[in-house]
Protein backbone atom coordinates (compact mmCIF):
# COMPACT_ATOMS: atom_id res chain seq x y z
CA UNK A 1 0.00 0.00 0.00
CA UNK A 2 1.08 3.56 -1.10
CA UNK A 3 1.51 4.64 2.74
CA UNK A 4 0.78 8.42 3.28
CA UNK A 5 3.66 10.40 4.81
CA UNK A 6 4.32 10.73 8.55
CA UNK A 7 4.42 14.57 8.43
CA UNK A 8 0.99 14.39 6.69
CA UNK A 9 -0.62 12.13 9.71
CA UNK A 10 0.65 13.78 12.46
CA UNK A 11 -0.91 17.28 11.34
CA UNK A 12 -4.22 15.51 10.54
CA UNK A 13 -4.19 13.63 13.96
CA UNK A 14 -3.24 17.15 15.47
CA UNK A 15 -6.54 18.75 14.26
CA UNK A 16 -10.32 17.78 14.68
CA UNK A 17 -12.38 19.92 12.46
CA UNK A 18 -12.53 19.36 8.65
CA UNK A 19 -14.38 21.39 5.71
CA UNK A 20 -16.19 18.98 3.95
CA UNK A 21 -17.52 19.73 0.05
CA UNK A 22 -19.95 17.30 -1.77
CA UNK A 23 -21.77 18.32 -4.62
CA UNK A 24 -25.11 17.27 -6.42
CA UNK A 25 -26.98 18.09 -9.59
CA UNK A 26 -28.05 22.17 -8.20
CA UNK A 27 -24.17 22.72 -6.88
CA UNK A 28 -21.83 22.62 -4.42
CA UNK A 29 -22.36 22.71 -0.57
CA UNK A 30 -19.79 22.63 2.44
CA UNK A 31 -20.06 22.30 5.89
CA UNK A 32 -17.91 21.46 8.80
CA UNK A 33 -17.62 18.23 10.53
CA UNK A 34 -15.21 16.72 13.55
CA UNK A 35 -13.78 14.10 12.24
CA UNK A 36 -11.25 10.73 13.72
CA UNK A 37 -8.87 9.56 11.63
CA UNK A 38 -7.35 5.84 11.69
CA UNK A 39 -4.23 5.97 9.90
CA UNK A 40 -3.77 2.15 9.17
CA UNK A 41 -6.99 2.81 6.71
CA UNK A 42 -6.28 6.05 6.00
CA UNK A 43 -9.96 7.12 7.31
CA UNK A 44 -10.91 10.45 8.02
CA UNK A 45 -14.08 9.58 10.28
CA UNK A 46 -16.79 11.65 10.75
CA UNK A 47 -21.04 11.84 11.98
CA UNK A 48 -23.92 12.83 10.69
CA UNK A 49 -27.59 12.98 10.16
CA UNK A 50 -29.12 11.53 7.07
CA UNK A 51 -31.74 14.76 6.70
CA UNK A 52 -28.71 17.14 6.29
CA UNK A 53 -27.77 18.65 2.99
CA UNK A 54 -24.31 17.51 2.63
CA UNK A 55 -25.08 14.18 3.11
CA UNK A 56 -28.21 14.28 0.96
CA UNK A 57 -25.73 14.80 -2.14
CA UNK A 58 -24.10 11.85 -1.25
CA UNK A 59 -27.34 10.22 -3.59
CA UNK A 60 -25.98 11.94 -6.14
CA UNK A 61 -22.05 11.26 -6.14
CA UNK A 62 -19.89 9.88 -3.54
CA UNK A 63 -16.89 12.22 -4.29
CA UNK A 64 -16.20 14.81 -2.08
CA UNK A 65 -12.93 16.93 -1.09
CA UNK A 66 -12.34 19.25 1.87
CA UNK A 67 -9.69 20.74 4.14
CA UNK A 68 -7.97 20.43 7.60
CA UNK A 69 -6.37 23.77 8.70
CA UNK A 70 -4.52 25.36 10.68
CA UNK A 71 -5.77 29.24 11.30
CA UNK A 72 -3.04 32.17 11.61
CA UNK A 73 -2.18 34.87 9.87
CA UNK A 74 1.03 34.83 9.91
CA UNK A 75 1.99 33.74 6.38
CA UNK A 76 5.05 31.66 7.55
CA UNK A 77 3.49 29.60 9.90
CA UNK A 78 0.67 28.54 7.42
CA UNK A 79 0.39 24.87 7.31
CA UNK A 80 -3.00 22.82 6.05
CA UNK A 81 -4.44 19.93 4.25
CA UNK A 82 -6.41 19.78 1.15
CA UNK A 83 -7.85 16.09 0.14
CA UNK A 84 -10.07 14.65 -2.08
CA UNK A 85 -12.16 11.09 -1.87
CA UNK A 86 -14.98 9.43 -1.50
CA UNK A 87 -17.49 9.17 1.39
CA UNK A 88 -19.65 5.77 2.48
CA UNK A 89 -21.37 5.12 5.56
CA UNK A 90 -19.71 2.64 7.68
CA UNK A 91 -21.19 -0.97 8.90
CA UNK A 92 -20.33 -3.87 10.50
CA UNK A 93 -16.60 -4.55 11.86
CA UNK A 94 -15.41 -1.12 9.76
CA UNK A 95 -18.16 0.81 12.07
CA UNK A 96 -17.15 -1.21 15.36
CA UNK A 97 -13.93 -0.02 14.73
CA UNK A 98 -14.11 3.70 13.35
CA UNK A 99 -17.18 3.88 16.22
CA UNK A 100 -14.51 3.39 18.81
CA UNK A 101 -11.78 5.77 17.54
CA UNK A 102 -14.66 8.39 17.48
CA UNK A 103 -16.00 8.36 21.14
CA UNK A 104 -12.61 7.86 22.25
CA UNK A 105 -11.90 11.28 20.85
CA UNK A 106 -15.34 12.49 21.57
CA UNK A 107 -17.07 11.26 24.10
CA UNK A 108 -19.71 13.48 24.26
CA UNK A 109 -20.96 11.52 21.04
CA UNK A 110 -22.15 9.12 23.17
CA UNK A 111 -25.06 11.41 24.01
CA UNK A 112 -26.01 11.81 20.61
CA UNK A 113 -27.64 9.51 17.68
CA UNK A 114 -24.57 8.66 15.29
CA UNK A 115 -24.52 7.93 11.89
CA UNK A 116 -20.92 7.33 10.98
CA UNK A 117 -18.93 8.18 7.66
CA UNK A 118 -15.77 6.86 6.43
CA UNK A 119 -14.10 9.45 3.66
CA UNK A 120 -11.14 7.55 1.76
CA UNK A 121 -8.79 10.16 0.86
CA UNK A 122 -7.70 9.17 -2.98
CA UNK A 123 -5.06 12.36 -2.73
CA UNK A 124 -3.92 14.54 -0.11
CA UNK A 125 -1.74 17.66 -0.50
CA UNK A 126 -0.20 19.52 2.47
CA UNK A 127 1.08 22.99 2.18
CA UNK A 128 3.39 24.08 4.92
CA UNK A 129 4.78 27.27 4.69
CA UNK A 130 7.61 26.57 7.53
CA UNK A 131 9.23 24.90 4.71
CA UNK A 132 9.55 27.27 2.39
CA UNK A 133 6.79 29.56 0.70
CA UNK A 134 4.28 27.54 -1.03
CA UNK A 135 6.03 24.30 -0.36
CA UNK A 136 3.60 21.44 -0.92
CA UNK A 137 4.01 17.82 -0.11
CA UNK A 138 1.72 15.76 -2.25
CA UNK A 139 0.48 11.83 -1.37
CA UNK A 140 -1.61 9.78 -4.42
CA UNK A 141 -3.26 6.51 -3.84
Amino acid sequence: MNTVPEKIIKFIKKHHLLNLSTVDQDGTWSCSCFYAYLPEENMLIITSDNSTKHIKNLSFSNKVSGTIALETKIIGLIRGIQFAGEIKKLEGNELKIAEKAYLKRFPIARLMETTLWSISPKIIKMTDNRLGFGKKLIWEL
